[in-house]
């Protein structure tokens, strides 16, 4: 089959077209046939090994482990292992691969646990289901686990344009939160469409200094300081890290621990938990219209090189989609 293989660690100029042997699948796995996959910060991370400790994965010290880049994928089912229960070729389905399973999804099939996908939805293309998976569980599970939203709280996205933040907007306004979305100028527009009820341009205004405050916020770019944070916070709100830097992410979870003795507001960081319940319970958000991908753009798998640079370089709106 072809694939995208990651020679080394380094800029997107070190993935190449390869043709590879055929994945098999286990007894519990399924063979897909990818139609879709997606673009995620994972990947960026994994191929330019950055942070540096990427390198102490086993066998991942002077070249990558997982040659294949790509989680989240969308396709066809086409074999099933003996103890496959919930599948049959044919079955369109979603899901996400996590780095440990040393599967990659930028490449014409893939293996994958029977539970690590489901359905795809009927109302959606295959396109925008591989939208959907970590950045849409990322979103779900820092809101709902982490941050325990409810209806009618006041909820502030900062990040709200890319990936995980579009999926954040429209998985709030589906718990009956009041959201604040805030982004760059000509992102605005876009937020408005998805759901959001107020918006901030970061470029013009500064969220930590206009005088609100919010019970639940959702950093998926964590530019600012963590006590500038905490000030837009009511007394007893919930701040959850979703994406920044490493720093920023260290930083936060050591600051869960102080704000947890010291307060009553608390701090979170996302650590994502891949499981068919909640990827279910996307589906079905999706079937129902409630929650729609937003996509930036498609790149055929010949040039997911160009896509990468693409998504380094440019501030995607949404998700960055590779075609099969």
């Amino acid at each position: 089959m072809k694939a995208i293989v990651c020679t080394k660690y380094g800029s997107p100029d070190v993935l190449q077209l390869q043709e590879v042997e055929n994945p098999s699948p286990k007894d519990d796995e399924v063979l897909i046939k990818i139609h879709a996959a997606s673009i995620n910060s994972r990947d960026w991370r994994m191929m330019r090994a950055n942070p540096f400790f990427i390198r102490l994965m086993p066998g991942g010290f002077l070249q990558p482990k997982n040659k294949i880049l790509g989680g989240d994928v969308a396709g066809r089912i086409e074999a099933v292992g003996r103890y496959v229960k919930q599948f049959k070729p044919g079955d369109e389905v979603f899901g996400y691969l996590p780095s440990a399973t040393g599967r990659g999804t930028f490449a014409e099939y893939v293996c994958a646990n029977e539970n690590a996908i489901t359905l795809k939805p009927a109302n959606l293309t295959f396109e925008q289901a591989a939208a959907v998976p970590l950045a849409a569980l990322t979103a779900l599970q820092g809101l709902r686990d982490n941050g325990h939203i409810q209806s009618g709280q006041k909820v502030l996205i900062n990040g709200a344009s890319g990936g995980v933040g579009t999926f954040a907007v429209q998985i709030a306004k589906a718990f009956g939160a009041e959201v604040t979305a805030v982004c760059s100028t000509r992102n605005l527009d876009m937020a408005h469409s998805i759901g959001a009820d107020h918006t901030i341009d970061y470029t013009k205004e500064d969220f930590t200094r206009n005088g609100q405050q919010y019970d639940l916020i959702l950093a998926v770019n964590g530019y600012h300081p963590i006590s500038e944070y905490l000030h837009a916070l009511s007394p007893e709100g919930i701040y959850v890290v979703a994406g920044g830097s490493m720093f920023q992410l260290f930083q936060a979870a050591l600051q869960g621990r102080k704000t947890s003795k010291t307060t009553r507001q608390k701090t979170y960081v996302v650590s994502l938990v891949q499981n068919q319940k909640d990827l279910v319970f996307m589906q079905n958000l999706l079937e129902s219209g409630k929650v729609v991908p937003v996509i930036d753009g498609c790149y055929p798998l010949s040039k997911a090189a160009e896509a990468l640079w693409y998504f380094e370089k440019e501030h995607a709106q949404g998700k960055v989609i590779i075609t099969v």
